[in-house]
């Protein structure tokens, strides 16, 4: 049987996936490690869409062993994962010597290594299969350096370059990949990342609208989405500028006695 895969779907972007994929009648896999979100989700999803099968997975994809584990049972299950939605991601705005660096190192866990993971176990069986879809959220700052937020944009530069280059090799199986590079959206991504003054600045867009734009652009093939002309016209000015001058600019959004 087919599923649908998404991580990070217990609220937020995750969830408004969750939303969109069984509006089209395919069955679900949510994982989080927000139990309660799960449920409430499952909850919605089942009262709107009575026919579609909703699986819950209370799972903390820092772990590697407890990814591994849930993967066997999957297989053992003869699930086919046709499309892996990985939502699931966090910052942290804070100066590097200051830093908590067990949260840094989960950090790098959540928004690389599942990734990484979960795009090489699903991948693998969707090339066999000749069909499949892969959406990875990134961001804007994967492009940019982020002086007192370097974590998380070395983390999203990461999911760019990869979700890039298995795009190119999975092309030939027929197997397409996204790469999600929204700018700030509305969720709890902010409350967690500790980073207010940033979002003050910037008026966010709404976690339902960037979900539906990426689900339409992995339905065409599309590779890379940048959500918002804004972000889109960030992205090509720093191109046209020293890196030193971005990096600075960038230190100045983060943190205003930068």
């Amino acid at each position: 049987m087919e599923y649908t895969f998404i991580t990070g779907a217990a609220s937020g972007l995750g969830k408004e996936f969750a939303k969109l994929y069984a509006k089209n009648k395919e069955n679900l896999i949510l994982a989080d490690v927000n139990v309660n979100g799960l449920e409430i989700c499952k909850k919605e999803i089942n009262k709107d869409f009575p026919d579609v099968k909703v699986e819950i997975k209370a799972i903390d994809v820092s772990d590697m062993d407890s990814i591994k584990l849930l993967l066997t049972q999957l297989e053992n299950q003869k699930i086919f994962v046709s499309r892996l939605i990985n939502c699931a991601g966090f910052g942290d705005r804070e100066d590097f010597l200051k830093m908590d660096i067990d949260k840094q190192i989960k950090m790098t866990e959540v928004n690389c290594n599942a990734l990484l993971l979960l795009c090489h176990a699903f991948g693998k069986k969707m090339c066999e299969a000749h069909k499949g879809h892969i959406i990875n959220v990134s961001s804007i700052a994967g492009f940019i350096p982020g002086p007192y937020m370097c974590t998380y944009h070395a983390t999203k530069g990461y999911v760019l370059l990869l979700s890039e280059s298995i795009a190119y090799e999975f092309n030939k199986f027929g197997v397409k990949v996204l790469t999600l590079c929204p700018g700030p959206f509305k969720s709890d991504f902010v409350k967690k990342a500790h980073n207010d003054y940033t979002f003050k600045k910037i008026k966010p867009l709404d976690a339902a609208t960037v979900a539906k734009k990426a689900y339409k652009a992995s339905r065409r093939g599309k590779k890379i989405l940048i959500t918002g002309f804004k972000n889109k016209l960030t992205i090509f000015v720093t191109r046209l500028f020293p890196r030193s001058l971005v990096t600075k600019v960038s230190a100045k959004n983060m943190k205003a006695d930068a």
